[in-house]
């Protein structure tokens, strides 16, 4: 997972934002085969072993959440507003649940912070 948590943040700095994404989309589908795989055994009883599947899965998780919140940021600051807003509602889609309120709640402050970019100034009367 590091090795392509390294190189979505070498694709952003070298504004290859498609690398950068299918890097992210990689984090997730470790995720994903790593649940599948722990859904699939028999005798699901708790091990120390089982837990600490679930913590890599929760972390594959949680690093792919932050990186989309970073190419959020990372379209802000490029002007690119539908971009942000988008990737923004992609972690409000994809990482519901308590484990992810840390992650829904800075999507839905970022959200707010582009509809107060956005909105036309109001001029004093």
């Amino acid at each position: 997972m590091k090795t392509h948590v390294r190189a979505f943040y070498d694709h952003l700095e070298a504004d290859r934002v498609t690398a950068a994404v299918l890097e992210n989309e990689q984090i997730e589908a470790m995720a994903r085969d790593m649940e599948a795989g722990i859904r699939r055994r028999p005798h699901q009883t708790a091990t120390n072993q089982v837990d600490r599947d679930w913590m890599q899965v929760k972390s594959a998780n949680e690093t792919a959440a932050e990186n989309w919140l970073a190419l959020a940021k990372y379209f802000v600051l490029k002007k690119q507003y539908e971009q942000a807003r988008g990737t923004y509602q992609r972690v409000l889609t994809t990482y519901n649940g308590a484990a992810y309120q840390t992650y829904t709640d800075r999507a839905r402050i970022g959200l707010q912070d582009l509809d107060m970019i956005l909105s036309p100034s109001k001029s004093p009367s």
